[in-house]
């Protein structure tokens, strides 16, 4: 078995060859690498001293990389750059490649969906924060059409608009690839939820997308009946965010009554809607009686306190019970009651779908599985 290459001392040697200065974070980074894994240099490290990775940084590094066949992954988070592209063309191993919150725009979009045209191992490439705008998006959307390797794209904060929502739906229905893809908040100017329904056309007849993101899209009552009703014929569906939309209370009966017949969907995640008391109760019926596929369900109910208490030991007989058949763990749930003076409160726990879809904390990677417990339920694989 051959010995992978010294990367930090190819890139001294490269530096050197192209009279480029050393960058000292890259250096370091490449010094630490180990075999098959995914290189993280993101400007957003708290845990080491950061020096800013320019456009001709990253085409030292590419240079580097391009016939390291033991990297996998690439993390460039917050750098001005697009030497990526490079990596795309003539890296052969890459799967995972991170773009999130770099001054992206139109222009870097169009170039990075045309090096996806022809290249036939990247896995999953996130551009959360990029703000390539509908016209970016449109390039994505039409890569799709060619790429047939591409299993998850992120797409959320990129500022995609209606043309491009719709062109990505129109695509899914005969892409097979895709198996994950995020949208969230896109910049919407119509209260008609045409993208909505045209998202739940394109579920009716798509059978391979896994986990689907709508954050943000501004869905009513009209949207959520036409997600239901594509789900009832959707079998492959199992991670579906709704969060931060307008929800209601009787909107959320659409998806009691789904989930009383639904077997596939694993996560729900309806945090930040307007769901009330009554939204929740039509939820926890379907769930006590009917649904045993669903293993996350995240919302916000504002109850009075006693109203509160109620539902909470009312949810502690069901959590009892749930955890005795080994449907639930004490770790999968974000609050934990104490009592002081006999009064019952809660006290909020650090767990969540995905508390650290946007940032690493400052003490380093986090072990407790249960801060980001969708990787886990829905591991689509390693990288989303």
């Amino acid at each position: 078995m051959s010995v992978p290459p010294d990367l930090h001392q190819q890139y001294l040697q490269t530096c050197q060859n192209l009279s480029q200065p050393e960058n000292h974070f890259v250096a370091r980074v490449l010094q630490e690498a180990d075999k098959g894994i995914t290189l993280k240099i993101a400007g957003n490290n708290r845990l080491v001293p950061v020096q800013r990775v320019t456009d001709e940084d990253v085409q030292v590094l590419a240079s580097v990389l391009c016939s390291a066949v033991f990297v996998t992954g690439l993390q460039l988070e917050e750098f001005s750059l697009l030497s990526a592209l490079f990596l795309l063309k003539e890296n052969s191993t890459l799967r995972y490649l991170n773009l999130m919150f770099n001054d992206i725009g139109t222009s870097g979009a169009e170039l990075i969906a045309n090096a996806l045209h022809s290249n036939e191992t990247l896995l999953h490439l996130r551009m959360t924060g990029n703000k390539i705008g509908n016209k970016g998006g449109m390039y994505f959307a039409s890569m799709l059409q060619v790429n047939c390797s591409l299993e998850k794209l992120d797409l959320g904060d990129c500022d995609v608009g209606t043309q491009c929502l719709i062109a990505i739906a129109s695509i899914l229905t005969q892409n097979k690839a895709v198996k994950a893809i995020n949208l969230n908040r896109p910049l919407l100017y119509s209260q008609e939820e045409e993208t909505t329904v045209r998202i739940a056309l394109m579920l009716k007849s798509n059978s391979s997308l896994v986990e689907l993101h709508l954050c943000k899209h501004e869905i009513k009552s009209l949207g959520v009946e036409r997600l239901c009703e594509a789900l009832y014929e959707n079998c492959s569906l199992r991670y579906l965010d709704l969060s931060c939309n307008k929800i209601t209370r009787d909107d959320v009966k659409f998806l009691g009554e789904l989930l009383k017949q639904n077997q596939t969907l694993e996560i729900l995640d309806l945090n930040s809607n307007r769901i009330e008391d009554d939204g929740a109760i039509y939820l926890s019926e379907a769930l006590a009686l009917y649904n045993r596929t669903l293993k996350a369900l995240v919302f916000q109910v504002r109850m009075k306190f006693k109203l509160l208490l109620h539902f909470y030991i009312h949810f502690e007989e069901q959590e009892r019970e749930l955890i005795q058949a080994g449907r639930l763990k004490p770790n999968c749930t974000d609050v934990e009651p104490y009592e002081v003076d006999g009064h019952v409160h809660l006290a909020e726990l650090s767990h969540g779908l995905k508390k650290h879809y946007y940032w690493t904390p400052s003490y380093g990677e986090v072990k407790n599985a249960a801060a980001n417990a969708s990787l886990a339920i829905t591991a689509v694989s390693e990288y989303f």
